[in-house]
């Protein structure tokens, strides 16, 4: 058996699918491993990360298997999960194997790696919805709009480009703290990521930010309802983990 050991970016598990290749491995004797786990008789090899290659490999799935199916496994790779790049090499393997089309990779779910990877995309998916749903942007004193987030997933990549669209002329931040990584959009221009070490971000909002937000916050309380609260269904529509980064529940 050869086992990869791949950092957790979607940069070293491509790579280590162009090595599996390059180097003709046996699939059905090849592992991606992002932990440190140890394996009697097997080959360990360390990956490297290389744009080179994982540029190579996400055009070759993109020609292959379709924007969609590519999407997914990009969504797959980015969940917090330590079987995510056994599964997604599985199932670029079995696509690239029985040569299906755009949109029918995923087709075959009774392969558990494709279920896997199939479940990842989904449970991925539903997080960069609920974030782009429960979002609040804030204006710092300097008038850049600034958003705090602590996803399950690594999700700032799949919503950045839809506050991109929608707010083409402002200059805004989203920020990751459970990551580190700052979504920056410079007004008329491309966004891009930083990654970074750990930083301490302490915003400084403007007077009228300030005054939005109690008013908000006084808005919410006042046309809720008491005698129809449901905190059940509450807690179903709009999940606790989301509402210490949302104005109305600070």
């Amino acid at each position: 058996m050869v086992v990869y050991r791949c950092e957790d970016t979607a940069e070293s598990i491509f790579t280590a699918v162009y090595r599996a290749y390059e180097e003709k491995r046996c699939h059905e004797d090849t592992m991606l491993c992002l932990t440190d786990d140890t394996f009697l008789f097997a080959e360990d090899m360390e990956v490297e990360a290389d744009a080179v290659k994982t540029r190579k490999v996400m055009n070759t799935l993109l020609r292959r298997f379709g924007r969609e199916d590519c999407r997914r496994l990009s969504m797959a790779l980015a969940a917090e999960d330590e079987e995510k790049a056994q599964a997604v090499y599985r199932t670029i393997v079995e696509g690239l194997r029985c040569k299906v089309g755009p949109g029918h990779l995923f087709d075959n779910l009774a392969r558990n790696e494709i279920h896997k990877a199939f479940a990842l995309a989904r449970g991925v998916n539903t997080e960069v919805g609920h974030q782009i749903q429960f979002l609040r942007f804030q204006e710092l004193e300097s008038g850049i709009l600034y958003s705090r987030i602590g996803p399950k997933n690594d999700v700032l990549a799949f919503i950045m480009p839809h506050f991109a669209d929608r707010l083409p002329i402002e200059h805004f931040v989203i920020y990751d703290e459970k990551r580190n990584v700052f979504g920056i959009h410079p007004a008329g221009r491309q966004w891009y990521l930083l990654r970074g070490e750990e930083a301490d971000v302490q915003p400084r909002y403007s007077e009228e930010e300030l005054q939005y937000q109690e008013l908000f916050r006084q808005f919410c309380h006042t046309i809720t309802i008491e005698e129809r609260r449901n905190r059940k269904l509450q807690q179903n529509m709009l999940p606790l983990r989301f509402r210490e980064y949302m104005v109305e529940f600070q």
